[in-house]
């Protein structure tokens, strides 16, 4: 079964599907680890973890080397942030193509002008709703395998208000979309109402700190939404974790005082799959 088919079988149970954010082949083997039934590449974390804010700076080359790293490392469906597909159709339907080929599952397009900002970030600006559609419309044409999902996202919230935003997301599924994605409601009177007002299958973004209320998956599932994401709070953890080893380091010479904290050496080899790679070595050994 392709992880486009899964990711679809995965989407028809009552359950919402929850999507960590993963920015590595370390970070995916993670998630997996703890259970979850899907990634997603998330660009911001990606991002970060290259150096650079989420303002749209990396290429899609870039985008895509890591992507593809992230299927490498997955047993389960991969949920790919594909900005806005880095140009016009034409760009569209190349970056489709592209990820299709590294083996992802779904990916996600959306409404900012190139180069674009993370959705939880202000001054953000917008393309206009027909070219828009015409980049989901290639989306959709440039697919080999009709299972892929093309998911369209909408930054219109904070920019020309909840109706507007609605209204674009019924053109995008008017367009072809097969997920609708309403980035950064600001309630949730606005979360309720995205899921009422809008016929398609859902996508939300769930994080701590950003200007989307909280609700939980229980919740959301009830509403009727079917995939959560949760891009940064791995990624976060990790910040938080490698400055506190960092500090103590620097501090006492070592990290003696944390050492509970940290994965034993034989954990993170084994995390990697290092006994396996052993065995094949003996395997060829001369």
């Amino acid at each position: 079964m392709t992880g486009a088919r899964q990711l679809r079988t995965l989407l028809q149970r009552p359950d919402l599907l929850v999507a960590p954010g993963v920015y590595d082949g370390l970070s995916t083997i993670i998630v997996q680890q703890a259970g979850f039934e899907a990634v997603y590449a998330s660009g911001g974390a990606i991002a970060r973890s290259s150096g650079v804010p989420d303002l749209g700076l990396l290429s899609a080359t870039e985008m895509a080397s890591r992507i593809a790293e992230i299927v490498e490392a997955a047993a389960v469906p991969v949920i790919a942030d594909a900005d806005t597909g880095y140009g016009n159709p034409l760009n569209v339907a190349r970056t489709v193509a592209q990820l299709e080929r590294i083996g992802v599952a779904a990916l996600h397009l959306e409404d900012q002008v190139t180069p674009k900002r993370c959705g939880h970030y202000d001054t953000k600006s917008l393309i206009s709703p027909a070219e828009m559609s015409a980049k989901i419309r290639a989306a959709v044409d440039a697919r080999a395998d009709d299972d892929l999902l093309v998911i369209a996202r909408t930054d219109a919230i904070a920019v020309e208000g909840f109706d507007a935003a609605l209204a674009r997301a019924r053109a995008y599924a008017d367009a072809g979309a097969d997920m609708l994605f309403v980035e950064a409601p600001q309630s949730l009177e606005q979360i309720r109402q995205i899921a009422q007002r809008l016929d398609q299958s859902l996508l939300i973004n769930m994080f701590a700190g950003g200007k989307t209320p909280l609700m939980s998956a229980a919740e959301l599932a009830e509403l009727g939404y079917r995939l959560m994401i949760v891009p940064s709070d791995l990624q976060r953890a990790a910040i938080s974790a490698m400055r506190k080893a960092a500090d103590t380091l620097r501090s006492d010479g070592s990290t003696a005082a944390i050492t509970g904290e940290l994965a034993t050496f034989t954990e993170r080899d084994q995390l990697i799959g290092l006994p396996s790679y052993q065995e094949l070595e003996q395997r060829y050994a001369t």
